[in-house]
């Protein structure tokens, strides 16, 4: 039986009433997948907006950081090349650069790799994984997709960037539900290369407000800050899902190796982005009434691969 989460409209819950959540430890949100039980993840992902599911891509960790690591030397050597952007600078493979901090060996540090299901058969194998995609189509419903092409999100060493605290519904608004996303450590990551953090409820929200960081859009430090998440520690394989809406962010990268994960989204076949954007300007453009319906016209180039179901003809 399949049972999708229904996010409240318009919001149930505030950000004044996330204080006032019960407080919630790292132990409540994971399971593990030798033993997984199936009923018992969804629940936790039902109320918490994330869960954790600990060892589930342990055995193919070695192929997805060698994918990975090729892609940032090469990213790397075509620093040189790079090309300024909205968003920083890319080099001519498609990866991200962000600026990097004061006193860095470079002006720009790696963010999001060119490394994904068209690079990478490691990472494709990890989306299409019959554990995570069963007990996707049992949070979203039977027919499920792929959305984008999976992504890697890189911090170098000794000063990666961090990632404020935000909901991806601000970078991709969706009709529907929207994706679940399934990011993977692949490194043992703790609090000083960078452990994701999450505040379990607020799937609840809805879509906040956001506003420009250096990182793109991210929520106002005052309102949300990191004292509010949940730090997740965890071995290389453990993976973190998290609702579209659910808050979730990570620290610099302290330490002296890099710290990589890869990030896997899932969603109703039957969905698509309405609203996407980078930067409160791009996010107000796209809101508007002609954009929006652009969308419309447009939702059927969306279409990302089936992992699970049917996708009958939408018109």
């Amino acid at each position: 039986m399949h049972t999708t989460l229904k996010t409240a409209t318009p919001v149930d819950l505030l950000p004044e009433d996330i204080p006032r959540l019960p407080t919630v430890t790292v132990a409540e949100l994971e399971v593990h997948a030798a033993d997984l039980d199936s009923e018992r993840a969804a629940a936790i992902y039902r109320k918490h907006g994330a869960l954790i599911i600990r060892g589930l891509y342990k055995s193919t960790m070695a192929g997805v950081r060698r994918d990975i690591e090729r892609a940032a030397a090469q990213a790397i050597s075509l620093i040189p090349q790079a090309k300024k952007c909205n968003e920083g600078w890319l080099t001519p493979d498609g990866t991200l650069l962000l600026p990097a901090p004061p006193h860095y060996h470079r002006e720009q540090q790696l963010m999001v790799l060119q490394c994904d299901y068209k690079t990478s058969a490691n990472i494709f194998r990890a989306a299409v994984d019959d554990t995570m995609c069963d007990l996707a189509a049992a949070l979203i419903g039977p027919d499920v997709e792929l959305f984008m092409d999976g992504q890697v999100l890189y911090k170098e060493p000794v000063g990666g960037h961090p990632k404020h605290l935000h909901q991806d519904s601000a970078y991709f608004e969706h009709r529907l539900e929207g994706p679940l996303a399934a990011l993977t450590y692949v490194v043992d990551t703790d609090l000083t290369n960078g452990a994701l953090h999450v505040i379990p409820g607020s799937h609840r929200c809805g879509v906040i407000p956001h506003v420009d960081t250096f990182s793109h859009l991210g929520l106002p430090a005052d309102i949300w800050p990191w004292e509010r998440a949940v730090p997740i520690c965890g071995q290389a394989g453990d993976a973190i899902l998290f609702h579209v809406h659910t808050i979730h962010g990570s620290k610099e990268n302290f330490s002296t190796a890099p710290r990589p994960v890869f990030i896997n989204r899932y969603r109703d076949a039957a969905d698509y982005v309405v609203v996407g954007a980078t930067s409160t300007a791009a996010r107000k453009e796209a809101e508007s009434q002609e954009a929006r319906k652009a969308v419309e016209r447009s939702r059927n180039q969306q279409r990302g691969l089936m992992v699970r179901g049917y996708r009958g003809y939408m018109g």
